[in-house]
């Protein structure tokens, strides 16, 4: 059975004004997310899910889904503030969505095989989805085994400012021991650092493992998820900003072995537009990667 690919665009909605706005960066007019299913039908994946808001699903299935519902099945499903278990209801006030491990939940009724997750707008490379679906053909059948995609940091740094990354720990086998966020890195003369909420610095190596969001799971995945939440909201229902994201829930599954994560090196570069500023450079990158004969254009005919 072919894997799948569960796209990460429930934030979609608001961050281009309703899809209107989609950025084209590639010559053709192509989007960020336009390359990743192209790199994930090549590698291997057999199907697409998209987890948006329900508000926007005319416009998306319109202006999004059509373009690949001739190449590979697609699934639609919703993240929204309400879907919660039983017993909990969603703070008056609260806007802020559950965060992404919600998000994945979302999937649990039509995705039976191994699956890769993704943000819809980065840049993960060609390399990565063969990488990725290579391994997830490797899971078919197991569980609590799952991986991701480790970036080596320097392919993940912007010219335009500092970023903020889930630096990773694995152990002598190459799993991932854990996932540590830290806000602010950059290069400073020549080398790449983080900075510590007491304004320190720390030196960080060029091949540190970091997290880009693009890992690798089996249905059982759903199951450990949902029970996790519930504890989350115990705790968390009344905070208003609190957010079930992907390496929590997997902090937790480390931490209790219950299942590991093996990390996955790649040499792609990742991009993605985290700076406005950051555009010209995604424009100039695809087209390049054109320009050399990795991508047609357009891609999707």
């Amino acid at each position: 059975m072919k894997p799948t690919l569960f796209v990460l665009a429930a934030g979609m909605g608001s961050r281009y004004g309703g899809l209107k706005q989609m950025d084209g960066v590639g010559p053709s007019g192509e989007t960020i997310m336009d390359y990743s299913i192209y790199d994930a039908l090549r590698a291997g994946f057999g199907k697409i899910v998209f987890v948006i808001r329900e508000f926007f699903e005319e416009d998306f299935r319109e202006k999004i889904v059509s373009k690949y519902e001739n190449h590979v099945p697609v699934e639609v499903v919703f993240q929204e503030l309400d879907k919660l278990p039983a017993g909990f209801t969603v703070h008056p006030e609260r806007v802020k969505p559950w965060g992404t491990n919600h998000a994945v939940m979302m999937g649990q009724d039509v995705i039976h095989e191994p699956f890769a997750v993704i943000n819809a707008d980065d840049f993960y490379g060609r390399e990565s989805y063969a990488i990725l679906a290579e391994q997830l053909k490797k899971m078919e059948g197991r569980e609590n085994h799952y991986c991701m995609v480790g970036y080596r940091l320097h392919n993940t740094l912007s010219e335009s400012g500092y970023v903020a990354r889930g630096i990773c720990a694995t152990d002598e086998n190459g799993y991932l021991t854990s996932v540590v966020e830290r806000t602010h890195i950059e290069r400073v003369d020549g080398v790449i650092k983080y900075k510590d909420a007491e304004d320190y610095w720390y030196d960080l190596g060029e091949n540190t493992p970091v997290s880009m969001n693009m890992w690798g799971f089996t249905p059982d995945y759903f199951e450990h998820s949902g029970k996790y939440f519930i504890k989350f909201l115990e705790l968390n229902q009344h905070n208003l900003k609190s957010e079930y994201f992907i390496p929590l829930m997997v902090d937790h599954l480390i931490s209790t072995h219950t299942a590991d994560v093996k990390v996955l090196d790649t040499p792609s570069k990742w991009f993605g537009v985290t700076y406005a500023e950051d555009r010209p450079g995604v424009v100039e990158k695809l087209q390049n990667l054109v320009d050399k004969g990795e991508y047609p254009t357009p891609l999707w005919k």
